[in-house]
């Protein structure tokens, strides 16, 4: 039986519908998995049931988070806020790591992670380095480097790596249970994961769903391991 990764939605307000783009499920599926749209849900016996059925989490990209959720106020630079989908995330983000099952959150998702455990976010970089590339959405465009002792360069087998950039957003100060895996030349935190290396946890700011190299396939197939095989959780 192939693991039941389920990845959340957006929700538009003016469709009144879900939304996530293909490239997650094409990724799930490529990587073993049997991958379960969860719409965005505010009723919290949903996302408590969400956590029980499903084996494994990927919490997709998306626009911001509000800042109340870390205690400040909205910046003028702040863009789109979904309410639904914030409190969604953040209640599944939780849910799913109090369950033990092996979650991986995906730019907006790796900030929901980080404020699931306790951690804030830079509403708006000011770093000169671009983190909004023009180019497609597969291109890589700027080098991130990885902490040597961290589960995702094992997960990657390297210690640098060259991604795509869609985010004016970036973890501030991670999370209580979380440590910084990977940095960009500017110093912008590219990726977070669990201290304890008993659990899958891990936040990145790229997109390895858009990206054509052999490094989303072993972060996506890892995933899967950790939901499939006794002790990678």
């Amino acid at each position: 039986m192939k693991p039941i990764v389920g990845i959340s939605t957006g929700y538009d307000f003016d469709d009144k519908s879900y939304t996530l783009k293909e490239n997650y499920i094409k990724s799930i599926w490529k990587a073993g998995g049997l991958p379960v749209m969860l719409p965005a849900a505010a009723d919290y016996d949903v996302i408590q049931a969400y956590a029980q059925i499903c084996d494994a989490m990927v919490l997709s990209g998306g626009g911001d988070a509000h800042p109340s959720y870390w205690g400040e106020l909205p910046d003028k630079k702040l863009g789109e806020v979904n309410p639904l989908r914030d409190v969604f995330e953040i209640d599944l983000a939780r849910n799913i790591i109090k369950s033990c099952k092996p979650v991986l959150g995906i730019c907006r998702g790796c900030q929901i992670l980080n404020i699931a455990d306790g951690g804030s976010i830079y509403q708006d970089l000011t770093s000169n380095l671009m983190h909004q590339q023009k180019a497609p959405r597969h291109y890589a465009f700027h080098p991130v480097f990885l902490q040597n002792n961290s589960r995702l360069a094992a997960i990657l087998k390297t210690e640098q790596i060259n991604v795509n950039s869609f985010h004016h957003q970036a973890v501030k100060m991670a999370g209580q249970h979380m440590r910084i895996s990977a940095c960009a030349s500017d110093g912008t935190i590219e990726a977070v994961e669990f201290s304890s290396p008993n659990q899958f946890v891990i936040g990145i700011q790229w997109h390895p769903e858009c990206m054509e190299d052999v490094y989303a396939d072993y972060l996506f197939r890892a995933l899967i391991d950790a939901a499939t095989i006794p002790g990678h959780g």
